[in-house]
Formats: structure tokens, sequence, C-alpha cells
């Protein structure tokens, strides 16, 4: 019963935020900003929203290890995308057709993930009011971060308008597409807490623990929304998009993991954490540096259809999660 619980919440959980970056998509095409800086922040946040609803109602349901195998988990999960995504559309070479224009979004999420290794295993105690200084300078890092890639062309952004569909009549106009956002959203906040409860259910009949199960069941359930919306922006040709979501979900994450103090009360959110989750943490750093070096490097390292650097991040990526079954993370 607890799987079938699952099923239906995480159906309809991926089905609303699969509506919920479309709307995005729309937003982004009538405010005509770059395919870059809406696929960084606009679609990556959207998509991104599962995690954050997850993580507030798993603090509320006194499961801090579930919200961290899910952020961490989200993230190594965003690289495994990336690889299928270079290895299906592999006649596209997408990975070299965005070269060089991702780095300063992947490398903030390298910081980001950084701060958040560092701070779990140094255990900073330093409160301003309940809050944690080492969340609030993550979180401080997040918005600068954000600036820096609306403000800087060079690394960032195109300057294209957001690529959209053949027939654009069938694109919803502004106000639909916010009132769309918003409902969607809603439906969200509706349908978390009936995922996390059966979430954390299926940690205790599998004898797993919630971190594990966040870092691999929760984590892919609100990790599809970036699937969904990474094919259909590389069906329309917008590349930028389709990677700026992952890196920029990447970002998105450790924002969530620090913004998880605000809703924290019991003291610092990064310290009540179990410090064994910085292997987690590195393992998402190993991943996204792997993403970044396909992203910079213009060197033809294809075997047969098979982008080399593709089917790294995919092996890297299933050899970490057995790395963290084996060191029982989270268990």
């Amino acid at each position: 019963m607890i799987w079938l619980q699952f099923a239906i919440s995480a159906l309809i959980l991926v089905f609303a935020a699969v509506k919920l970056a479309e709307y995005g998509d729309a937003i982004g095409y009538h405010t005509k900003l770059s395919g870059m800086f809406i696929g960084a922040l606009l679609i990556a946040s959207a998509t991104s929203l599962p995690e954050i609803l997850t993580m507030i109602n798993s603090i509320s349901q006194d499961h801090v290890n579930l919200t961290a195998g899910d952020l961490f988990g989200s993230s190594m999960f965003n690289m495994l995308l990336l690889g299928a995504l270079d290895m299906i559309f592999y006649k596209n070479r997408i990975l070299r057709r965005v070269a060089l224009k991702h780095a300063l979004t992947a490398s903030l999420g390298l910081m980001l993930t950084g701060m958040a290794v560092l701070f779990l295993l140094a255990d900073v105690n330093l409160k301003i009011s309940w809050l944690g200084g080492d969340s609030l300078l993550m979180m401080a890092t997040y918005f600068v971060g954000i600036w820096l890639l609306r403000k800087n062309p060079v690394a960032g952004t195109t300057g294209d308008p957001v690529v959209l569909p053949e027939s654009t009549h069938k694109i919803p106009p502004l106000r639909r597409a916010i009132v769309g956002f918003v409902v969607t959203a809603a439906v969200l906040v509706a349908v978390a807490p009936w995922m996390v409860r059966s979430g954390s259910g299926i940690a205790k009949v599998t004898g797993l623990g919630d971190g594990f199960v966040g870092i691999v069941l929760i984590a892919l359930v609100t990790s599809i929304p970036e699937l969904v919306a990474m094919i259909a922006a590389v069906r329309f040709g917008a590349y930028d998009m389709a990677v700026g979501n992952l890196f920029g979900s990447n970002i998105f994450n450790m924002f969530a993991l620090a913004l998880a103090d605000v809703f924290y009360l019991q003291g610092s959110f990064l310290g009540a954490i179990d410090p064994a989750f910085a292997l987690a943490g590195l393992l998402a750093m190993l991943l996204t540096c792997l993403g970044l070096i396909g992203n910079l490097a213009l060197v033809e390292r294809r075997v047969w259809i098979v982008e080399l650097d593709a089917l790294l991040l995919i092996v890297s990526y299933l050899a970490g999660v057995y790395l963290l079954y084996l060191r029982g993370v989270g268990g």
C-alpha cells in the first residue's frame, strides 16, 4: 500500500511540475529573456520546486536526512541527465553546441556545493537569531551568483530569445501562463506532504533509511520535471535552455539546502545533517566537474555513437550511488 501511495503522489507531482515548467517556458517567451537565463533561473526554479516542497515537508515531519538526500541526490541525478541528454541526442552534439556558455553556471553550482560540504564537516556554530551563519552565507552567494548570470553576457547569456515550438499559437498568453504557474504550484504544495510520508514509509520498510531513499528514489521523482523540460527544450533547438536548466538546478538545490535553515527551528540545519552526506556532496561536485569539462572541451571523444564524456557521467553516477549504498550513507 505504501508503494501505491508513493506512486500516485509521485505521478501527480511529476505532472504538476511538468505543467509548471511549460508555463515557465511561456513566461520566458513573453518576457523575451534569453534562453540561458530562463533555463538557469526561471525554469530551473520551477522544476526545482518539488525539491523545495519536499524539503519543507521533510523538516516538518522530522526527516532531516531525507531532505539532504533529496537535494544532494537531485544534483547528482541532474548530471546523469546531462550525460543521457548528450547520448540520446548524439547527432546534435549538444555539449559542443553550447561550449563555453555554461561555465559560470556550472562553476557557481560547484562553489555552492563545495560550501555545503565544507559547512557539513566544519560544523560552524555561528548564528544570527535561529539562522546559521553558514546557511546565510550560502544564500547570499546564491543571490550574487544569479546577479552575475544576469549581468555577464560573455559567460552565459546568448542574448537570443527563448526558442519555442513550431506552433506558437499553442503558447498561452502571459496572464494565463502566470495563473497556470500559480495553480500548478499550489498542486505541488498539496501533494508534497503525501509523497514525503510515503517515501519515509518505504525507507522503514526496506531498511535503507531516509537519506538513501532521498538520494535515489525521492531525487529521481523530483528530477523528472528536469528530464521532461530538458527533452522538450532540445526538441525545439533550445540547447542553452536544456543545459542551463540542469546546471541551474544544481545551484537552486544548494540554495534550497541553505533555505532549509529558515524552516528548521531546532538549531543549525546543516549541523543537524549526518556528516556522511558530505560524500554525496563530493560526488555531486565530481559529476558537475565532469559535465563542465564536457562543456568546455572541444576535442572529439566519440566512439561509434557514444560520447565518452556522456558515458563517463552515467557510469560515474551509477558507481557513486553504489558507493553510497556500500557506505550506508543515509541509512
